[in-house]
């Protein structure tokens, strides 16, 4: 979804946590503003994502932070982590930020960061990025992924066109993780529990199962990486869905945290790709 590191020039923003809220066992709401927030550029995509900025211990940082200024006088491993998360919710008039952490105990950085999260606590992030939103002109939409994914499913499904034919699969570890999606769409919204399986075996079934209406779609996949590609050939090979009416890829590959995973991402994308030219012919 995003590159390695902010990318050069992209602003950097600050604010601060205004409030938090458990929505699950497992995903936490975080909702930062202030003054500093003012103008932060998302609305026009549903997949606006940000690059979340966390500090080393004991590595002094230049103040005010200037990224740029950090990578040229700071070895690589003493440069600050980042994490990425999709954008929930922008509210320009109430200058608010909404961002939902999957949390899973102490593991990771940012979901233990949401956790103990307090109002006034600071938090620095890059971007928006975003390339998605669900087109007008689409026949009906197809909206699928895992937790990661929910938080842009849920913004989409805000965003489809009123009475639009609309099939969402979305995969979480239990019923305790549903939450309640609203949408002016034709919508028909399918919980798949994981429990024990693998990530991503249910989702896959349903959507290589589902019989799909007529017309023109516009589909939304992303999540882990593996049921990624796995619907990404489905998708393109056996149902012969051109790539501009496709947003898909991987937010996370199981075993591999953040760093790992976009150190990697560049060769598994052209895997991918090869892989997919060569079963099209």
């Amino acid at each position: 979804m995003a590159d390695e590191k902010p990318r050069k020039g992209r602003k950097l923003n600050r604010a601060k946590v205004l409030r938090t809220e458990r929505l699950t066992p497992h995903m936490i709401r975080v909702v930062v503003g202030g003054d500093e927030l003012a103008g932060f550029g998302a609305g026009e995509w549903t997949d606006h994502y940000v690059k979340l900025l966390f500090f080393k211990p004991g590595v002094d940082y230049p103040e005010p932070l200037d990224l740029e200024q950090a990578r040229a006088e700071l070895p690589r491993e003493d440069w600050p982590t980042t994490r990425t998360y999709t954008v929930r919710a922008w509210d320009p008039d109430l200058v608010e930020l909404t961002l939902d952490f999957v949390y899973h105990g102490d593991e990771g950085l940012a979901g233990p960061w949401a956790a103990a999260a307090k109002p006034g606590d600071p938090l620095l992030f890059v971007g928006p990025g975003g390339a998605y939103a669900p087109r007008e002109d689409a026949a009906w939409h197809l909206l699928a992924g895992d937790e990661s994914a929910l938080p842009a499913i849920a913004a989409s499904l805000e965003r489809i066109p009123e009475g639009a034919p609309t099939r969402v699969f979305v995969e979480v570890e239990g019923p305790e993780e549903e939450q309640d999606l609203k949408t002016p769409g034709d919508a028909e919204i399918v919980w798949l529990h994981r429990g024990a399986s693998p990530v991503g075996q249910k989702l896959v079934g349903a959507v290589k199962g589902l019989e799909f209406p007529e017309g023109e779609v516009h589909a939304f996949v992303h999540g882990e990486a593996g049921f990624v590609k796995e619907l990404r050939r489905h998708l393109r090979v056996e149902r012969g869905i051109p790539l501009e009416r496709l947003s898909i890829s991987g937010y996370w590959r199981t075993g591999r945290d953040e760093d790992g995973w976009q150190s990697s991402k560049r060769d598994w994308n052209r895997q991918v790709e090869e892989e997919e030219a060569k079963a099209l012919g």
